[in-house]
């Protein structure tokens, strides 16, 4: 493989393919008559600096500090193997989720003018947005990507798409493969639309989300509230658009006011102009449950550790849930109260996610999303933008309880949830982790639990499979499931070598010796 490959084959991992646009909600009235009104803009519980929430992140050097914490044993694999260790080792942070093209850099590698781009139709990428409950009404999270497709040759999206295939062509995988890894490759290069306004048109929606069709999640569809909101602020250059808005405040026959309700609504959210831009708006109560939960390794199966087994599990083939994840998820939607919410968040890159959600809505109760914006774009963004998210969730809905649901492999994670529990003790209700270390012995990530020290034992759980999440009080605030070893070391640990401690298990041990073959065989194959 030419060396000048490199950089763009470690673009995407646990990617989605786009092949399957998100499905959208059939409209059920016809567009009232309604004088359109600008609408009052709130100031979220979470400070902005200017007028877009995601200005207003907290810098902190979280990848410094993650680095400083890879103890002696990482720095030996590293020197066994004669390099730094990829982020993707010691972040669980592929570096293929870095840098996708975006704007006039994709024109200029598609050699495509200006003129041919005016043509094609704006398209929206509107995320399904929460909505919270303040003295002055509702307030709807809209936020999503504006942007336009160029036309790209069969021949060149090929070229493109082998790109991020390892081993293997796209002529070599199956029909439906290579149909969905091409979509995804166009998905890829698209071009940012700055300086648009966008407005929406909301109505009732009667359903959202595979175990709620109708209504297997807890959510319920309003009487009334159709309105129409325009977006108080133009796209940023990269065509990003984030902010709470108020909406009409409509009592009675229509929306219920979060003081009034303990029932999650749901709102059909369309996007003015274009076909591609619609979602379910979430309009949360102050008080209740929200479970939120990573998507990789924990509801689909990816391998994000496997780069070769990953990038076809994202980038070609269909996505898969993770065993029996989805019976659990439809059990606590249909067994907790009214009030329970669920939000999903990845932190891949805005212009992946369509397959993302699709998948939710098809295998999961629906729910609110969130994504990376393009404005993160590097590595140190990526393990920042996790707890900025989940903070700003957090700081929305001060009077709720909230379960994090993800995995082991990524680092972000066991940093983000316990440090979440130390600082909002009232509010995390349980953390819920899949020890991928301990069930896939294709998985080398190491993982740190020093991070859960002082934390009440019974608030978390590793666990193998989704039957160990069975039977658990969530309500009680009873997560551990005492039939399931914990081997809790709070230091860095990785199952995978047959002892809990890998400071102490590695050196000098075959296992590592093997290990570090394998890992060197995974550095030359790159």
């Amino acid at each position: 493989m030419a060396p000048s490959a490199l950089p763009a084959l470690l673009l995407l991992l646990a990617t989605a393919a786009t092949a399957a646009v998100i499905p959208e909600p059939t409209r059920t009235v016809s567009l009232p008559d309604v004088a359109l009104q600008r609408p009052h803009v709130t100031r979220a519980p979470i400070m902005f600096d200017g007028d877009r929430s995601y200005y207003a992140i907290d810098k902190r050097n979280v990848l410094s500090d993650i680095a400083s914490g890879v103890d002696s044993v990482a720095k030996s694999w590293g020197s066994v193997l004669g390099t730094d260790l990829p982020s993707f080792f010691t972040e669980g942070i592929p570096n293929w989720f870095q840098d996708l093209p975006t704007g006039s850099e994709v024109l200029s590698r598609l050699g495509v003018d200006d003129d041919s781009l005016a043509s094609k139709p704006t398209e929206v990428l509107n995320i399904p947005p929460y909505a919270n409950w303040t003295d002055r009404g509702w307030n709807v999270r809209f936020h999503g990507n504006v942007y336009k497709i160029p036309d790209i040759e069969q021949k060149k999206v090929d070229e493109l798409a082998n790109i991020f295939l390892i081993d293997t062509k796209i002529e070599d995988l199956p029909q439906d493969q290579q149909e969905q890894a091409r979509n995804l490759t166009r998905s890829i290069f698209i071009v940012q639309q700055g300086e648009r306004n966008v407005s929406f048109h909301l109505e009732p929606s009667p359903l959202q989300g595979a175990s709620g069709q109708p209504g297997g999640n807890p959510a319920s569809t309003p009487q009334n509230g159709s309105e129409e909101v325009r977006f108080p602020y133009e796209t940023t250059s990269q065509g990003d658009f984030d902010a709470f808005v108020q909406i009409q405040n409509i009592s009675g026959s229509g929306l219920l006011a979060g003081n009034e309700t303990e029932t999650v609504q749901r709102l059909n959210v369309y996007t003015n102009g274009t076909l591609t831009g619609n979602a379910t708006a979430y309009l949360v109560p102050p008080k209740g449950i929200t479970f939120i939960s990573d998507i990789d390794d924990i509801l689909r199966v990816t391998k994000i550790y496997q780069p070769k087994e990953g990038l076809l599990n994202s980038f070609a083939r269909a996505f898969t849930p993770w065993m029996n994840m989805p019976e659990i998820y439809a059990n606590w939607s249909q067994s907790l109260p009214d009030s329970t919410h669920f939000h999903y968040l990845t932190t891949t890159p805005e212009q992946v996610t369509r397959n993302y959600m699709d998948f939710i809505f098809k295998t999961y109760p629906g729910g609110s999303f969130d994504t990376r914006p393009l404005n993160f774009s590097d590595v140190q963004a990526t393990l920042s933008i996790r707890k900025f998210l989940l903070t700003k969730v957090f700081e929305t809905y001060p009077e709720r309880k909230f379960v994090l649901v993800a995995d082991t492999s990524n680092s972000d994670v066991m940093k983000a949830y316990p440090e979440l529990a130390h600082d909002y003790p009232n509010q995390v209700q349980c953390i819920l982790l899949r020890n991928t270390s301990a069930t896939d012995a294709e998985n080398w990530f190491p993982y740190d639990t020093s991070g859960f020290e002082g934390l009440n034992n019974k608030s978390y759980m590793f666990f193998k499979v989704p039957d160990d999440l069975r039977n658990l009080d969530i309500s009680g605030g009873h997560c551990l499931n005492e039939t399931i070893p914990q081997n809790v070391t709070f230091s860095r640990q990785a199952e995978t070598f047959g002892d809990k401690n890998a400071a102490q298990s590695l050196q000098g041990s075959a296992s590592f010796g093997l290990f570090a073959a394998l890992m060197a065989s995974v550095f030359l194959l790159l």
